[in-house]
């Protein structure tokens, strides 16, 4: 499979924070974590996210096999409970030294109501996909790594891209969240609505998601095209391309003046084979461009235009659970903010014109996204759509660039951080990007007044 992230490839180039026993490690140095917690002379085993750089030895890990034993470990276990699932957030809402669930074992679709299925929390993407496909029904939209669990998605607004298309939390129509009391509550718009809007994006601060109710749309093949211009011509046609397709988004690739575009819309056409995966082939071009040439930025462009430039168009027809996610098999750490559509494009140019000025270490693509808006009270997209930007660097790479030179940029254009990628806003900031930050807050010390679930860095980023 050709995943996005390979797209010029196309054919072409053939803070320290410790706390308690989790914390998050910087990136000068790259230190390994301390050594493991001992008790009763045995030592507590390390969990760590997909990149590394989040870690935790939690004391007790907790499988649970049914909601019952979910409600029964929040009330019972010790605390911050916090739950695992793929680990590819960036930022540290997982590490807790006290009891790490996975809901692995609650996972797989339990029903359907008319076209909305109903699905276990603990559900990865990439098996809800085939398992939709079945009734002939399939997600609106996905991001670009299905690893994920439904619950994970929806803690952190994970989300695909498409002008008028929503979040993945946007087509939950209820929910079911067992909380620290031991019990379990259903809401949804009629019934404890506050709930439903705090929950279905909610950092795992309110209890856990253990079942949604999902909108789904008809099982339809999807068109896929990936082609390689300049990086002036897709900014001047991306909005164009966005009102056009179905999904579109593009990669602005930095010292090179090329930018990756990639579209998908429904077909009834017969599949057309997506071709091998090119990703790790494709990053390794760009890194050794960046190694060889990194001293000179008008030898790297003409290089990497020499190699990319004239990749040839690619397309594909198939199942848009096929093609819409891919695999990630390269490391990487990850900002992404998300900006006011009047902003956006602004906003990435200055973006890119700051890493060529003064990162040239940096070589992965940076994804240009648009997302549709909700009204989920700490949904990044609540009040209007929103263009993503997301700046990668590879996982042996500083990046505390991206809180330097990076973050400043995003927020000068009034974006808001993906919940599950790097940035350092804390409460006060937040409060002023989010006009129910209260109200959630409120729900919060409603159902978990202990602070049951909140490891010390939801204990900073709620202001607790």
């Amino acid at each position: 499979m050709i995943s996005r992230r390979t797209a010029l490839v196309a054919g072409g180039a053939g803070v320290v924070a410790l706390a308690g026993g989790g914390g998050y490690l910087a990136a000068r140095d790259k230190p390994e974590p301390p050594a493991p917690p001992s008790v009763d002379g045995k030592n507590h085993l390390l969990w760590r996210n997909w990149s590394g750089i989040a870690y935790a030895y939690p004391a007790v890990r907790s499988a649970p096999r049914d909601e019952a034993a979910v409600a029964a470990a929040l009330k019972t276990s010790i605390a911050p409970v916090r739950v695992a699932g793929a680990g590819h957030s960036f930022t540290a809402l997982v590490p807790t030294d006290g009891t790490l669930m996975t809901l692995d074992n609650v996972a797989g679709v339990s029903g359907w109501q008319g076209d909305e299925a109903v699905v276990w929390a603990g559900t990865r993407l990439g098996a809800l996909g085939p398992a939709l496909a079945e009734r002939g029904r399939a997600m609106a939209n996905l991001p670009d790594i299905n690893k994920q669990s439904l619950g994970g998605c929806l803690g952190t607004a994970t989300h695909g891209t498409g002008a008028k298309i929503q979040a993945i939390h946007g087509d939950v129509t209820a929910l079911r969240l067992a909380t620290v009391s031991g019990e379990v509550i259903e809401c949804d718009a009629v019934k404890n609505p506050d709930i439903f809007q705090a929950a279905r994006v909610s950092l795992g601060a309110l209890g856990v998601i253990t079942q949604a109710r999902l909108k789904t749309i008809a099982n339809r093949n999807l068109h896929r095209r990936v082609w390689v211009e300049s990086f002036e011509e897709t900014l001047g046609k991306a909005e164009e391309r966005w009102a056009q397709h179905r999904n579109f988004e593009f990669y602005a690739v930095p010292f090179t003046g090329l930018a990756a575009n990639i579209s998908h819309d429904e077909t009834d056409a017969a599949a057309k084979a997506r071709g091998p995966d090119t990703d790790s082939a494709f990053l390794e071009v760009l890194k050794q461009l960046r190694n060889l040439t990194r001293f000179s930025p008008p030898l790297r462009k003409s290089a990497a235009q020499a190699l990319l430039g004239s990749a040839k168009p690619e397309e594909a027809i198939d199942q848009g659970w096929k093609l819409l996610s891919t695999e990630r098999p390269v490391r990487f750490n990850e900002m992404e903010f998300h900006l006011p559509v009047e902003n956006h494009l602004t906003a990435l140019k200055d973006v890119v014109a700051t890493i060529e000025a003064k990162r040239p270490d940096v070589f992965f693509p940076i994804e240009v996204r648009r997302i549709a808006a909700d009204d989920v009270w700490l949904s990044p997209f609540q009040g209007g759509p929103r263009g993503s930007v997301a700046v990668h660097c590879h996982y042996k790479d500083d990046y505390d660039f991206l809180f330097e030179l990076i973050q400043p940029i995003f927020l000068k254009y009034g974006g808001r951080p993906h919940w599950g990628k790097l940035h350092s806003l804390k409460a006060r900031e937040l409060a002023l990007l989010y006009p129910n930050w209260n109200d959630f807050l409120e729900v919060r010390r409603r159902l978990d007044p202990e602070g049951r679930l909140l490891n010390p860095y939801l204990k900073e980023l709620f202001g607790v």
